[in-house]
């Protein structure tokens, strides 16, 4: 089985292509995951739709 365990943010992200939908958690802003959508603008992806499942502000 692929180990799905990265150690940074970069890793994670670092295999998301243009055009990819990407969903994010969270609810009224707590929770919500900056430092994953700041690795995700610096690996250049272009074209993202962007899913939020939380309510609010």
């Amino acid at each position: 089985m692929k180990n799905k365990v990265f150690q940074t943010f970069g890793e994670a992200v670092a295999d998301i292509p243009n055009g990819s939908t990407v969903m994010f958690p969270g609810f009224a802003g707590v929770g919500h995951p900056r430092n994953l959508m700041a690795a995700l603008l610096s690996q250049g992806a272009k074209h993202l739709t962007g899913i939020s499942n939380g309510s609010g502000g």
